[in-house]
């Protein structure tokens, strides 16, 4: 299994804080950003990770996050020139997964969750995290996923109108190697983007093949690219620390 964080982008929700530093950069709590996503990858026993980044800052993560060897990883790095969908990972990517197992994380995505079993377990196929929200003004600005009385997946919509549940797709993805070769033959939506949920995209793709899951869980996870969700991680991540 290899890792995708997913750093590039430009943040223009966060700006001003945005125009000088990447959003991935900007600190929660004691830590930067960008090793969030980091360690929910190693906590599931990922450590040969490639973070894609946007070429105006990389070498500011370069110089902070170096080789890896800080964190007991392997680090490889790529640029996206210009934000054309999530689903753009994986072309970018397309060497560095080669013909194994691969799990993309957000790089603005905080979770307080260790998902070494649910990777672990993954066998083929498209695997995501889904969680129950309470607030439908959340709910419609995500991928929404309808499941049946066993989890399985019915339908997943991207930022529906008027979603069919309360269970989101957060940003973190588990795929085989054929997610590379789906990538590829996507169309662009009516964004003009490759979409990881939505339709076309490749979450349906795999839902169309009858190879796709949904993990459910309940513990914190943060969104954190808005003014709120950035100050509600880091206070989040500020009082975990005080009560260990």
């Amino acid at each position: 299994m290899k890792g995708i964080i997913l750093a590039g982008g430009r943040a223009t929700r966060l700006r001003p804080l945005t125009w000088v530093i990447s959003k991935q950069l900007l600190p929660i709590y004691d830590k930067p950003m960008i090793y969030y996503p980091i360690e929910t990858l190693i906590k599931a026993g990922i450590k040969d990770i490639l973070i894609i980044l946007a070429p105006e800052n990389s070498g500011l993560f370069l110089n902070l996050l170096g080789t890896g060897e800080q964190f007991g990883a392997h680090f490889s790095y790529a640029i996206q020139k210009e934000p054309k969908g999530l689903a753009e990972a994986f072309i970018i990517g397309e060497d560095f997964i080669d013909n194994d197992d691969v799990t993309m994380v957000l790089g603005d995505n905080i979770f307080d969750q260790d998902f070494s079993e649910q990777i672990k377990a993954f066998k083929s196929g498209g695997q995501i995290y889904v969680k129950e929200l309470k607030k439908l003004e959340d709910v419609k600005r995500l991928g929404v996923v309808e499941l049946d009385e066993k989890n399985n997946v019915i339908s997943i919509e991207e930022k529906p109108e008027h979603p069919k549940s309360m269970f989101v797709s957060v940003g973190l993805y588990t795929y085989d190697h054929r997610v590379v070769e789906i990538a590829k033959n996507l169309k662009p939506s009516g964004r003009g983007e490759l979409e990881i949920s939505g339709n076309p995209s490749v979450n349906n793709t795999y839902l169309e093949m009858g190879e796709f899951k949904a993990c459910v869980f309940d513990s914190y996870w943060e969104d954190a690219g808005t003014f709120d969700s950035l100050l509600s991680a880091g206070i989040h991540m500020s009082e975990k620390s005080k009560n260990n």
